[in-house]
């Protein structure tokens, strides 16, 4: 059984003429690493937020290890699907030191399991002589690292990413790449990553689907034909 199935579904904005993502399906199975590819505005970004429940699809249905998450009359709360987001800007809190950040998502945990949780997770990004630093004195690149910490530290069933390397500068990507496949490998986690860089699924993914921007094209690499189209 697919581990994540996103089963014809379509998705346009209120008062949209065209449809952003129309009748789209695909499987991901456990721990597989997928890209999607695409030019800007290609609606990439919009499934990312149909998975992570931060939008509706009008029609069709996504499940997670099973489980039904949404379709025309179920809808998870996102805190509920087990669902980790990193996304382009990495959203970390200024006012926060690493290992805060880390650990802002772990409330529910006491307290000696969330220090655990936080060695873990600076073992696993070789962050831990940083845990007392803010964002603002790390790198591009660490600051990634501890994004990916902090979606990981929950340990979500899914990790969406959203043009992780966006922000980077062109020299630091190539690394940047490798480590970030790495550590996705060591985690063992099923992870979908949007980018409009072929470099970037190259290095990292197993497996790529590429967005089309013309209706009705589908989406090549797909395990079920599907189309995702321009956002009007």
């Amino acid at each position: 059984m697919s581990y994540v199935a996103v089963k014809d579904v379509t998705f346009r904005f209120a008062g949209g003429q065209s449809a952003v993502i129309d009748e789209l399906s695909f499987t991901m199975s456990r721990g597989e690493i997928v890209g999607i590819l695409g030019a800007s505005g290609s609606g990439k970004s919009t499934l990312l937020r149909l998975i992570a429940g931060l939008e509706t699809p009008e029609s069709g249905s996504i499940s997670i290890d099973g489980r039904l998450i949404v379709d025309g009359r179920t809808f998870v709360e996102p805190e509920k699907r087990g669902v980790g987001m990193v996304f382009q800007d990495y959203a970390l809190f200024p006012n926060m030191t690493v290992a805060d950040n880390i650990i802002f998502g772990l409330h529910k945990l006491n307290r000696a399991a969330r220090r655990m949780r936080l060695e873990q997770m600076l073992e696993l990004v070789q962050m831990k002589e940083y845990a007392l630093r803010y964002p603002h004195e790390l790198s591009g690149g660490q600051q990634q690292r501890v994004a990916l910490a902090r979606a990981l530290a929950p340990q979500p069933s899914v990790l969406l990413m959203d043009e992780p390397f966006s922000s980077l500068d062109a020299h630091l990507k190539a690394a940047i790449r490798t480590e970030l496949r790495l550590i996705l490998q060591k985690a063992n986690i099923t992870c979908l990553l949007v980018s409009h860089d072929q470099a970037d699924i190259d290095a990292i993914c197993d497996r790529v689907q590429h967005v089309k921007e013309n209706r009705r094209e589908a989406v090549e690499g797909a395990r079920t034909p599907g189309c995702l189209v321009h956002e009007s």
